[in-house]
């Protein structure tokens, strides 16, 4: 399944009323959950192995489990989507994927859009880089670009949003 094929099939599972859907291949998984599934955002954490002791000492009472209370750090993805749907008559342009949201190719070159400009649909808006793949992210609208809802190389979440574009 290609890459573009995922991105397809997300935003056909985020159109429909499906919460959960799991395929298996022979070479691969895929599970999707949508937002809709849980109130509760998830978020993984890896940390590097200790080493195991030789004889952990048995426990007669298993240690009580601390609370589970939102991460502070998932704050500012609900106020960038608060501005967002606060803003009217705006269209809204998301990330795709999760990762690393640049504006421009490189460092050294000007960003894709900017504050101002006209857009067409098919025009690339800005990169997000996933697993050390760069995604040229397409418009899929047209209008004039209003308000960039991210700083450069900063995270993205799924479904963020990146961009408020004035139809034209």
């Amino acid at each position: 399944m290609t890459f573009k094929e995922i991105q397809d099939l997300i935003k056909l599972i985020n159109k429909s009323n499906i919460t959960e859907f799991k395929l298996e291949d022979e070479k691969f998984k895929l599970s999707i959950r949508t937002k809709n599934f849980s109130k509760i955002k998830e978020r993984i954490v890896t940390a590097p192995a200790a080493a195991a002791p030789a004889a952990a000492p048995i426990q007669a009472t298993p240690p009580a489990a601390a609370p589970i209370t939102p991460s502070e750090t998932l704050s500012p993805v609900a106020d960038n989507q608060e501005t967002a749907e606060a803003s009217g008559n705006y269209i809204e342009i998301r990330s795709p994927i999760v990762g690393t949201f640049y504006r421009s190719s490189s460092p050294e070159k000007p960003p894709y859009v900017k504050v101002g400009d006209v857009i067409e649909v098919g025009t690339v808006v800005c990169i997000v880089e996933a697993m050390k793949l760069f995604n040229e992210i397409e418009s899929e609208v047209s209008g004039k670009i209003v308000k960039v809802m991210i700083e450069d190389a900063q995270p993205v979440e799924y479904d963020q949003v990146l961009y408020l574009v004035e139809p034209v």
